[in-house]
């Protein structure tokens, strides 16, 4: 995977790693890096001669005794191999004004909204398993903090994978493959007993075929020749299903200053994490699978700080003019002017917007 790196007080991709880290005034991060003098293995000894050979020999010689400092030779670079997965930072307690990244096949944009920091989080992993047409895509919407969106960004690829692994010969068991990788991260995620919730919007490419699934208010898009096509369902406790099953459960959905809530507290029905309404938040997603054609230019995920002020069709028109209509394709531009129609618009939330230029993968 290849990608860019920001340099005007943007968080800053590294290589080497999965996080990202926050880069102010042309500062270096403040953990140690390649470039640093601590990650050579050397130091430097005081001494009253100085720090140089060419210093010392100039000098007058008052003891014959006089050592000469020797500095010890660089230690021999380890430079790992370029990931194939691209994680969101894992230090929520930074404040990040926004995050922005370009893959093979992707690109990323995360902006901070009204809060100290973002509670949103992403995930990419390109060339799974060996396989350039196999990938796996996430967009994760933090609530009560950011440490469920964290987690479900680095262990629900794995988890999903290893469910479809296991069922490798029930090529048309995928779906119940999916949700119980969601479940599992969902339970493990309520062992660590943090508190908080994340929506999700996962998309696995395998075999020609694209698999989305959703469990919150994260949302995908697909571009079908230019006609906008929402693959996933907001799930909130407005939607009537979704209500129906809440006070089937012994739960109530009332409306609190103009938003349908769970016991008059989460605006979402569904997602990881939620520990003191999990009776009624389920981590179970809803998913489609659809076989990638020609015509499917582009797929949008983001969550629901575009969503609720951007329509599908206007995403996706946007991110044609960029992406499909221009001469010299743009997509991370793209979504910044994504992010940037929402704000004027008067979102304040967190805004996370991926595009996924699906012929990458017919």
């Amino acid at each position: 995977m290849s990608c860019s790196v920001a340099v005007s007080n943007s968080p800053v991709f590294s290589p080497s790693s999965s996080l990202f880290f926050s880069k102010k005034n042309s500062h270096p991060p403040s953990s140690s890096s390649p470039c640093s003098p601590s990650s050579f293995g050397f130091r430097l000894f005081n001494s009253p001669i100085g720090f140089s050979n060419s210093a010392s020999a100039s000098a007058p010689s008052s003891s014959p005794t006089t050592s000469l400092l020797k500095r010890k030779r660089p230690a021999k670079l380890d430079i790992p191999a370029m990931p194939s997965t691209f994680a969101s930072p894992v230090t929520p307690s930074v404040a990040r004004d926004f995050v922005e990244v370009e893959g093979q096949g992707f690109s990323v944009y995360c902006k901070r909204g009204r809060k100290e920091y973002m509670e949103d989080r992403y995930s990419a992993a390109v060339n799974l398993q060996g396989q350039s047409k196999q990938a796996f895509f996430g967009i994760f919407d933090g609530h009560g903090g950011a440490k469920a969106a964290e987690f479900a960004a680095h262990n629900l690829e794995k988890n999903i994978l290893q469910e479809v692994t296991r069922r490798s010969h029930e090529e048309d068991d995928i779906e119940e493959a999916v949700k119980n990788g969601y479940l599992t991260t969902d339970s493990e995620f309520l062992k660590q007993d943090i508190r908080g919730g994340s929506c999700c919007v996962t998309a696995l490419i395998r075999n020609g075929n694209l698999i989305v699934s959703n469990a919150g208010d994260c949302r995908a898009v697909i571009c079908r020749g230019g006609t906008a096509e929402a693959l996933t369902s907001d799930h909130r406790p407005s939607r009537e299903d979704e209500r129906d099953r809440i006070e089937a459960l012994g739960g109530y959905v009332d409306l609190c200053h103009g938003v349908w809530r769970i016991q008059s507290s989460l605006a979402v029905s569904r997602g990881i994490g939620d520990r003191h309404l999990k009776q009624w938040v389920t981590a179970e997603p809803e998913t489609k699978v659809i076989k990638i054609e020609p015509e499917h230019d582009l797929l949008i995920l983001a969550s629901d700080g575009l969503w609720d002020k951007v329509t599908n069709q206007e995403a996706v028109d946007i991110a044609r003019s960029f992406c499909v209509e221009s001469d010299r394709p743009q997509p991370l531009l793209a979504c910044k002017k994504l992010a940037d129609l929402s704000v004027l618009r008067g979102s304040r939330d967190d805004i996370s917007v991926m595009l996924i230029k699906l012929d990458h993968y017919v």
